[in-house]
């Protein structure tokens, strides 16, 4: 009986624990202003001039990025002004959403 309120109360605390931590964990990524350079698609990625990124401690650059799918090579053009999202994928700087913006 001593180890199953042992357990109990380690489940407890565990669960209490995660509950606080959850809003720290759960940082959204920002949006950033960017304009498209250049597309290759072979290579599936897509250089940008961009604004800084905090999440990625990058400051105002242009930088070359991974397409997280291939159809956001097709959603922009060469010219574009855009609003993304970027972080770390597998190592690499990619670019998790994309769009055009005014």
């Amino acid at each position: 009986m001593a180890a199953i309120k042992t357990t109990r109360t380690v489940l407890a605390a565990a669960a209490a624990l995660g509950v606080a931590l959850a809003p720290a964990l759960a940082q959204e990524t920002p949006k950033v202003k960017g304009a498209v350079e250049k597309i290759d698609e072979s290579a599936e990625k897509i250089t940008l001039n961009h604004a800084p990124i905090p999440n990625l401690d990058m400051g105002e650059m242009k930088m070359v990025f991974k397409a997280g799918d291939k159809a956001m090579l097709k959603q922009v053009k060469k010219g574009d002004k855009v609003l993304f999202t970027a972080d770390r994928v597998n190592g690499q700087l990619t670019i998790t959403s994309i769009a055009k913006s005014k």
